[in-house]
């Protein structure tokens, strides 16, 4: 991820939305402090899966169909 001034966005608009299109991920700042993140219109389903992935990997799903032994109300 790079970062790149809102001046010089306004100076190459065209040659860096072409590579967050190509999936790099851009930081625009404004006096050195971040303001926006430009990212690839997949950007979030492709985050989602990576975190959905790595969870796969340490996940432990156990019977979540068979009643609990404890009572509770659903009022409360």
């Amino acid at each position: 991820m790079i970062s790149i001034g809102i001046s010089e966005f306004r100076a190459s608009m065209n040659t860096i939305l072409h590579r967050v299109n190509k999936g790099e991920v851009i930081t625009l700042t404004s006096r050195g402090a971040a303001v926006a993140k430009l990212v690839p219109p997949d950007f979030a389903q492709a985050a989602a899966r990576q975190q959905l992935e790595q969870l796969r990997q340490t996940a432990v799903v156990g019977d979540v169909l068979s009643p609990l032994d404890d009572l509770w109300e659903a009022n409360a």
